[in-house]
This record gives structure tokens, sequence and C-alpha cells, in this order.
């Protein structure tokens, strides 16, 4: 008798159908790109990590803190610096001949040198794609589809694409290793989480904005138990402590800040100042998208008002007394020919003409509140997905409320939220009104003409498709009907309305050679970039904080 044909492998049927999905065209189709944009723009970022790979590779580790040839002087954690040194030890002897690793105040180089670092970012970032495989190949089948389009969003970003590879920076590879110790906690791998997460904020502090929400998350689902806590006196509150855990815990974490610091214990407040630069201004170079360029307008404002409008100033008096608004006119025009009061694109401390001074412990201060408040629900419900929500509204409150806030930072937003929007469809509002704000609000970080049109495509295709794709593997709540109309459709028309503010900034550009009148506005377009993201990104806040505090069922 012949013999019966063998069934197929249960894995084999899985895999017929569901078939692996993989990166790897992305990453083909990705480095194509970026291998012909590396002749064209670089931002004064470029010369920053230049010198940075000149100073760790020419000077001793105990100098690199203090080596100021440079204005670009090396303020990142140490890891970063070792990761410098390291790339440096790769540069041929054609790319030192053009100027590479020479310690200058202004860096002098050629192609050699463009194509050396450019390669770098192209090399560094394969981690990304590394990291964002594995978190495909871990899902769970009924998951692996939206995990698969919330994958390829984060490697196809126009974020990356414009920040690393035009503006020049690292932070593929550097959110990388972020995405890891966020994958780590999804897995209930704790220590990895708490190491992965030690090592990002020792390549970039940022992540220290971060920090509350991964303290807060470990501390409850790693280090306290309330299983079988029953409260009788206060010694009882000492035995919901895994000290076991604690001390695994704390090894790891202090482990990497040891190797990290150590080197510098005895510079450790030249490193801090370096890292912590306190007499930079509030906002950089102009306005980021947040609640300050809210304020920072409503003082220019108020300040045109009152010298259009003089009787405006007298009434004011009346209620709000000198010297919390200033005593006459004459001073007002006094402290504008004086100050920096934001208007000319400088980073040095912004002057407000009416409205108080913001000080950096005011800023802090806020920051912390509504950090605070993010993480309080993971005290009680630490589940993974209320912990990416808390880390969201965490890098949410950094960017708002921070204290010289990059627009870049916008990204340490992004990445959090895109591991979350799939898992209901409320929150895609808040997401689209996130990215559509926050990369649009990138633009200005382009300002060659001939990037116009590929910021703006490259973000417009992204958008779309990306649109559709969440949409369609995005989970439908059972209580969606809870949805809030206005805002989807304020959203909506937020998000229309982006395409004729970026032509018509565009536009006001282009003539400013025609018209002197307009020369005089040399920041109109910032300023208006910077206000209309911000109202995107602060509604995007106001959306997610909404559910995440009062829609409980949402997070269960």
């Amino acid at each position: 008798m012949a013999k019966a044909p063998k069934k197929p492998a249960a894995s084999a049927v899985v895999d017929r159908n569901n078939p692996k999905l993989s990166l790897w065209n992305f990453w083909v189709s990705c480095t194509l790109l970026k291998l012909l944009l590396i002749p064209g723009y670089f931002s004064t970022d470029f010369d920053v990590h230049r010198n940075w790979l000149a100073i760790t590779n020419k000077l001793p580790l105990k100098e690199w803190y203090f080596e100021s040839t440079s204005q670009w002087t090396l303020d990142y954690p140490p890891f970063f610096a070792y990761f410098e040194w390291i790339l440096s030890q790769f540069v041929s002897k054609a790319v030192r001949e053009d100027g590479c690793l020479d310690i200058v105040a202004v860096g002098k180089f050629g192609f050699p040198t463009v194509l050396f670092q450019r390669l770098t970012v192209i090399a560094s970032e394969v981690m990304l794609f590394v990291v964002l495989q594995i978190y495909i190949n871990k899902s769970q089948m009924a998951e692996r589809s939206a995990n698969f389009v919330v994958a390829s969003s984060i490697v196809l970003s126009p974020g990356f694409l414009m920040i690393d590879h035009i503006h020049f920076q690292y932070n593929g590879f550097l959110f990388a290793i972020l995405i890891a110790s966020i994958l780590a906690a999804k897995h209930q791998r704790y220590l990895l989480c708490g190491f992965f997460f030690t090592t990002a904020l020792c390549f970039k502090h940022i992540f220290l904005y971060l920090a509350p929400s991964f303290f807060v998350f470990l501390l409850r689902v790693y280090v306290l138990d309330f299983s079988n806590f029953q409260f009788k006196s206060y010694n009882d509150l000492i035995s919901i402590v895994q000290w076991k855990n604690l001390f695994k815990l704390g090894s790891v974490v202090l482990s990497v800040l040891a190797v990290c610091f150590a080197p510098f214990v005895r510079d450790w407040s030249q490193v801090l100042k370096r890292l912590f630069p306190f007499s930079r201004g509030l906002t950089h170079a102009y306005w980021a998208p947040n609640f300050w360029a809210l304020y920072s307008l409503l003082d220019k404002v108020l300040t045109l008002i009152i010298l259009k409008v003089p009787c405006v100033h007298g009434f004011l008096t009346q209620f709000i007394a000198p010297p919390l608004i200033p005593a006459t006119i004459e001073e007002i025009n006094w402290k504008i020919q004086q100050y920096n009061v934001g208007t000319k694109g400088l980073v040095q401390d912004v002057y407000f003409v009416i409205l108080p001074q913001i000080q950096p412990k005011l800023t802090f201060f806020l920051t912390l509140f509504y950090q605070i408040l993010a993480v309080i629900p993971v005290l009680f419900s630490p589940s993974f997905k209320r912990f990416v929500g808390s880390l969201t509204l965490c890098g949410f409150a950094s960017f708002l409320f921070g204290w010289h806030v990059h627009e870049k930072a916008i990204m340490l937003v992004i990445i959090p939220f895109s591991f979350l929007v799939t898992s209901d469809r409320r929150l895609l509002t808040p997401f689209h009104l996130l990215v559509s704000a926050g990369y649009v609000s990138l633009f200005p970080l382009l300002h060659e003409s001939q990037d116009f049109l590929l910021k703006l495509l490259y973000t417009l295709v992204w958008m779309i498709i990306y649109s559709f794709a969440l949409r369609q593997v995005t989970k439908m709540s059972s209580s969606v009907q809870r949805r809030v109309f206005f805002f989807d459709r304020f959203a909506l028309f937020y998000i229309v309305m982006l395409v004729p503010m970026v032509f018509g900034v565009q536009l006001l550009e282009a003539l400013k050679w025609r018209y002197a009148v307009l020369q005089k506005f040399e920041f109109a377009g910032l300023m208006i970039y910077s206000i209309y993201c911000s109202i995107g990104v602060l509604s995007s806040w106001v959306g997610l904080s909404w559910l995440y505090n009062f829609d409980e069922p949402l997070w269960m």
C-alpha cells in the first residue's frame, strides 16, 4: 500500500496564511533615496558632529567636555561621545586630509567628509529597521498587520528623513534604542527595559523627559507587589517591595550609568553644564510649536495693540500695576530696542515686553506637573497600553512646556504615540493632528528652496498613505459612538489647511527680494509655521489627555 502523504506542519500552514511581513524592501528603497540626498543641503548640525568626531579622535578623554575652539562644543552624554570616537576610527586618509578631523573654529571640508558622515547615518540607522523587524516578528498573528503598518510608518517617517538625512543627526539610531526599551516592556522583559532605556538616556539626555513614565511603570510591575497586601500597619508597606527585583533592576541601571559617566566623575560639574545649558533662551532660534509659541505671540499682539492704541495701556494699568506691566509707552519702546524680544531668530534669552518673564524653574514645574498627572494612572493600572499612553503624555508635557525646546523634539512624542494608535479608532484623530502639525513644523529646518518640493511631497504622500492604512488596521472600539464630532471635523479642516499655509509661506519667502516691505518681516514665515503648528500639537495633547483621563474603558 502506498503511504499516505504527510500532513503539512502546523507552522507551514500558519506561514502560508500569514506570510512574513518584512521591512527589507523599505530599507532598500529608503537607502537608495538617502544616497541620492548625500550631496544636498545640510545644516550647521553637520559641522557639529564633524567637530565632535575631531574632538573625540584628537584629544584625550578628560578634555572632551572642556574643548571650546568651535562654538559647537560637545553637549551630548558620554555614550554618544564614545560613539563619535568609534566612528572616527573609520575615517580614511582621504577624509582626514579633507579636514574631517580638524579642530578649528569653523569647519573647512569637502565632499569626502560629507560622504563619510552621510554614510555613517545611513549605516547606524540599520538598527532602527532591525528593532522594528523584531517588533513585527514577535507580534501575535492577530496584531501583526497593524504592527507592520506602525513599523513601516516609523522607518519611512518624514521626521527621520528631514532631521537625519538632510538636516543631519543620528535620531534613527538613537530612537532604535528607545524603541527596544518599549518592546522589552511589552514582552515583560523588565530588566532589559531598564537596560535599554538607561542606555538610550546615556546616548541622548533628552530622553530624560520620558524617565518618569519608565520609573513608575517598572516600579509598579517589577518592584512592588500588591497581590497579597493587607494594610494593618506601616510596617506592612515594606512587604510590598520585592527587594530582590529592586536590587537587580537597580544594579542594571547603576551599572550602565557607571560605565557611561565613571571616566568623567572628576569633571561631573563641567559635563552637567554642557548637558543642561540653562543660559540659553526659553525658545530655540525662533519658536518651537508649543505653548510658549502662543505665549510669545500674545506678547507681540499686546505690544502692537498698546503701541497703536495707547489708551489700551492706560486701561490695563488700572488693573495691573507696574512692574508687572511697563509704566509708560516710552518704556515699552526702550525694551524693544534694548532686548531680544523674540523676533530676531536668536538663541539668547528672550525678553517679553508686556507679559511676565518666564524662568527655567517655571517650565520645570509645569512639565513635572503634567508628567505627574500622566504617570499616576500607571500606579493603579500598570498595563502596557497605559504605560505607552503615559510615555506619550510625558513627551507632550516636555515638548509643550519645556525650556529651550527644539522643533526636532516632536519625535519624542510621535514615536511613542505610534505604538498606541492602532489600539483604538478614537486615537486616530489626535494622532493625525500630531503627525501632520509635527512633521510640517520641521519644514523650516530645510530652508533651501530646492528641498521644498521634496519635503512637501514626501510628507503629503506619507500622510495620505498612512491615514488610510492606519484606519484599516485600527481596532473599532465598542464605545466609538462617543467620539466628538466637532473635534474630528476640526482636525480634518486643520490638516487640510496645512497645505495652503505651507504654500503661502513659501510665496511670502519668494517675494521678499521684490518687495522691501516684506524684508522687514524676516521671520514672519517662521512665526506662521510655529503658531499654526502649535495649535495642532496642543489640540492633539488635549484630545489624548481627555481620552487618557476620562475614558477608562479604552485602557482596559
